[in-house]
């Protein structure tokens, strides 16, 4: 099979699909590899350095779409929609619920596009994960970071010092990015609050986290009972391939204090609060309410380089498996990749995208 590796087009995403190491497992199983000049610089990956594995570089990025597979970080953009295709198999980030025009285009293109976030086994999504995992550790950083007044926040410091009580997080989802957003607000010493519906969730979460982390139900009226003393928000809501739901009213937003910080990491999915929109990382907060929103739609790609590699230690098993055995055949051996067809011969097959839209879900395989 011929992968292609674009360069990623979003606005500061310095993220590439697939490392050298991966390029050279795809290529030491018979298949070329195709990456676009520059595709890996914003992640410190060198032409040269996947030269040196083998792979083939092309100048333009018509050349890498040309490909059977197509790898991706995010999701295609208006330019790239020319390059989509009927006999195309995409494999990316692809978050269709919460962009109507994109899945209109791949429909009527008729790729077969397969989403990293729907691939699921049992409870798990294993292709997420990684992301997750950054975006919540990433959650507390910034949070942090525009909390201080000369980012326009309450300047609280979350951590306190001697004799100052430390600020206080509140975390809305006990799941990958949950979890990892309270272990390092607890970690840098806040009062950290994690609100979920799971109370078996909840049970782990009191065993495994840092003393300074609590758990609660997640409901309205808890919500509306913590928010006015909470420092920092964090959205970390996650329903598989469907819109986040709107939790975060405004009218909960003006409970909470001037310069509090909301960070929306379920922007991806539509975000969490009614008063989100999706943000860049060259213009990543705007005011509601007097509270900071930070909702940038691709967080990890701020930490290029470490998300780089994480990603493509989940995503190369699964190109190595679609390249070797092919499409639909692959479906044989890797089941749980049918979860992540989004989109196929111009229909939809993920129900919750189809529920999003208002459009008719067809079950894969199609009839």
């Amino acid at each position: 099979m011929i992968v292609g590796v674009p360069r990623e087009l979003k606005i500061k995403e310095s993220r590439v699909a697939c490392t050298p190491a991966g390029a050279r497992m795809l290529i030491n199983h018979g298949h070329r590899v195709l990456i676009e000049t520059g595709a890996g610089l914003g992640c410190g990956y060198a032409d040269k350095q996947y030269e040196t594995c083998g792979c083939e570089i092309v100048s333009e990025a018509r050349q890498a779409w040309s490909a059977d597979m197509v790898l991706k970080v995010k999701e295609p953009i208006p330019q790239e929609y020319p390059y989509l295709r009927e006999d195309l198999i995409l494999f990316t980030f692809l978050h269709l619920a919460a962009n109507r025009e994109l899945t209109d285009v791949l429909c009527a293109s008729k790729t077969t596009a397969i989403a990293y976030e729907t691939v699921q086994i049992g409870r798990r999504l294993p292709l997420l994960e990684p992301m997750s995992e950054i975006a919540g550790r990433m959650s507390a950083l910034v949070g942090a970071y525009y909390l201080s007044r000369a980012q326009g926040g309450k300047g609280v410091l979350l951590g306190g010092v001697p004799g100052v009580l430390p600020g206080k997080v509140l975390i809305i989802g006990g799941g990958t990015s949950g979890i990892n957003a309270g272990r390092v607000a607890a970690g840098m010493g806040a009062d950290v609050t994690i609100l979920d519906v799971d109370l078996e969730k909840m049970r782990f979460l009191d065993i495994s986290l840092h003393g300074s982390t609590h758990t609660l139900y997640s409901n309205e009226q808890n919500l509306l009972e913590t928010l006015p003393g909470i420092d920092l928000l964090i959205g970390a809501v996650l329903l598989p391939g469907a819109r986040a739901p709107k939790l975060i009213t405004r009218e909960m937003l003006r409970v909470m204090k001037p310069g509090s910080v909301f960070v929306d990491i379920a922007i991806d999915q539509g975000g969490c609060a009614e008063t989100s929109r999706a943000t860049t990382h060259d213009d990543p907060v705007f005011l509601e309410e007097e509270v900071i929103h930070y909702c940038v739609a691709n967080m990890p790609g701020a930490y290029a380089r470490t998300a780089t590699q994480a990603l493509t230690n989940v995503t190369i098993p699964y190109a190595l498996k679609i390249a070797d055995h092919g499409f639909p055949s692959v479906l044989q051996h890797v089941p749980e990749l049918i979860s992540g067809i989004n989109i196929h011969q111009g229909a939809i097959t993920s129900k919750a995208v189809a529920e999003s839209h208002d459009r008719p879900y067809k079950a894969f395989p199609l009839n």
